[in-house]
């Protein structure tokens, strides 16, 4: 049977009435603490992994390297100051990778990448007799280049703690184009700046990924730790566990429990215990997400101490139930006393509704009164009640 209502309900009411259709249970005694899981399955780690690539690569390039200078000894001329300027890594394409996570953190490897480079280079000779001198530019390919790094994850005051554990970059393999100079010069750069170029290419991309971690960290540091959901209520989002890493998932706890933002205290035993949802028979997904009972417990305790259990109901489907007239044959008393009047119902939950999650069900338990109200010219008079438990 609809009810309409001579206000914009809110969706809490809504879910009373739902509630309602449940079969009743018996009252919890509540002793455990609601929380939220958060599980990023083994999908969910490699979607996460190839996005933290994608963006670190973006997020780098381009990459300006340090200048490489060397004097370098040429057969008849001597030695020659060589310098390579503007090094600059403008794209890194890597070829695979792969994530692993155990106890000892999240290991996270990126193999076969290979980067494109481009620079100044320019010598000089000078002797008593004669000065020489020339410039170009020149390509650099880096291929099988590989890059690896270990972070810890832990709670820490109610955040995540992200730590940087080990960090590396290797390069294998370097190929370099000069364009112009003299055909001696080439093999000069090959031979004097292939490991340094690699060695600052290392370098850079170690450091670079030290400040990405360095920033993600601060990141989660700065993570709110209460999310308002409304003027009524708002959400604690503080961690409340050190994060579980198994070979296959990350798993997450937060307090997930609500609270009223003008401080009202909730009652203490939603607050005690602790007892994680069984989420083993739940198909592979990305990201899974576990809800403890007294979330919506907490829920409901901030909206009924905020008086938002209480609905007014003047209008139904068939109007004329609401009026006395109607019922002149079934309680003729009432007719008699108030002719032809006006009437609505008051529903009041007497305390915050309890909720129960049982395998693949959910129970709630009701305590409301109802009641009826007659319109008398300006007066709102009672005339019964009923108090349900559903």
């Amino acid at each position: 049977m609809g009810i309409f209502l001579n206000f914009m309900a809110p969706p809490i009411f809504f879910l009373v009435l739902s509630f309602l259709l449940i079969p009743a249970s018996t009252h919890l005694q509540s002793n455990e603490q609601g929380y939220i899981s958060l599980l990023l399955s083994d999908k969910g780690i490699d979607f996460a992994k190839d996005v933290l690539i994608k963006r670190a690569v973006s997020s780098m390039i381009p990459l300006q390297l340090p200048d490489i200078e060397k004097h370098v000894k040429i057969p008849v001329l001597g030695k020659v100051h060589v310098v390579l300027s503007n090094i600059t890594i403008n794209s890194v394409i890597v070829a695979s990778s792969s994530v692993e996570t155990g106890e000892t953190g999240i290991v996270l490897v990126a193999s076969g990448a290979t980067a494109d480079l481009t620079m100044n280079w320019r010598y000089s000779y000078k002797s008593w007799i004669v000065v020489i001198s020339d410039s170009g530019d020149a390509s650099v390919k880096v291929k099988d280049m590989e890059v690896g790094l270990t972070v810890g994850l832990k709670e820490q005051d109610g955040t995540l703690n992200l730590s940087l554990l080990d960090c590396g970059c290797y390069v294998k393999d370097i190929s370099i184009k000069l364009d112009g100079g003299a055909s001696w010069l080439y093999q000069v750069v090959v031979e004097a700046f292939e490991g340094p170029i690699g060695s600052a290419v290392e370098n850079a991309i170690s450091k670079k990924i030290k400040e990405g971690i360095s920033k993600l960290d601060s990141r989660l540091q700065s993570l709110p730790k209460q999310v308002s959901v409304d003027h009524v209520s708002a959400m604690n989002v503080t961690f409340t566990d050190k994060p579980v890493l198994s070979n296959s998932s990350i798993e997450i706890d937060i307090s997930g429990l609500f609270m009223a933002r003008d401080k009202v205290l909730i009652p203490s035993y939603y607050y005690k215990g602790l007892r994680a949802s069984d989420s083993s028979n739940c198909p592979a997904k990305m990201i899974g997400i576990s809800l403890h009972e007294n979330v919506f417990n907490t829920a409901a305790v901030v909206y009924f101490n905020a008086g938002y259990m209480h609905w007014t109901v003047d209008r139904f489907p068939n109007q004329s139930l609401l009026n006395t007239t109607t019922w002149r044959f079934i309680y003729p008393q009432l007719y008699k006393k108030y002719p032809n009047d006006e009437m609505n119902l008051n529903i009041s939950l007497t305390s915050p509704l309890v909720i129960r999650i049982v395998e693949n069900d959910l129970n709630a338990t009701i305590y409301l009164d109802v009641t009826i109200n007659v319109l008398d010219a300006d007066e709102v008079i009672p005339v019964a009640c009923v108090s349900l438990c559903r």
